[in-house]
């Protein structure tokens, strides 16, 4: 499967954001990566968009919905948002949008620190797989995978997407 360059979705994306931004007279957006890749992907959007505002990390994993399945995961790490979130118009970004319950996770996160203005979620691929009602504002490209494909995000830097079959790699 050939994937796109996450570079140049990077680029589209900043166009995508900044038109959005300023249609909706948004000037001074507040920046949230959800921890890992949603962060390397803030980080090279920012970099693009020649912000220096400061970013903000989200690890949503108390927040899941299957944290009790799944248990605490080795490498949680606090929350880090370096600006108030009340009243603020946040950019949320991650990198996979599956089923939307990392999204669901960030937004309850959120709203636990006070109510923003808005939330513009940007994601740099939708896999097109929702199993809850959300979708990106600005997405860099969508793709539609069988039930035992994923794609992963490999950074920090040079982000790169790995292609992965689930069920060649249990053999």
């Amino acid at each position: 499967m050939s994937l796109p360059n996450p570079a140049a979705l990077i680029s589209q994306m900043a166009i995508d954001l900044k038109a959005y931004l300023s249609q909706r007279n948004i000037t001074e957006p507040r920046y949230i990566g959800i921890r890992t890749g949603g962060i390397w992907v803030a980080q090279a959007l920012l970099e693009a968009l020649g912000s220096q505002s400061p970013l903000g990390t989200l690890d949503v994993s108390f927040y899941r919905d299957d944290f009790s399945q799944n248990g605490l995961h080795p490498q949680v790490r606090p929350s880090a948002l370096p600006f108030e979130i009340e009243g603020q118009h946040l950019v949320l970004i991650d990198d996979v949008l599956m089923s939307g319950r990392t999204i669901r996770a960030a937004l309850n996160e959120l709203f636990d620190y006070g109510r923003p203005a808005s939330v513009t979620l940007v994601c740099l691929l939708d896999l097109n797989a929702g199993e809850l009602p959300i979708r990106p504002n600005v997405v860099g490209a969508t793709l539609s995978l069988a039930p035992d494909e994923r794609v992963k995000l490999l950074g920090p830097a040079p982000l790169a997407l790995e292609y992965q079959n689930l069920s060649t790699a249990a053999l």
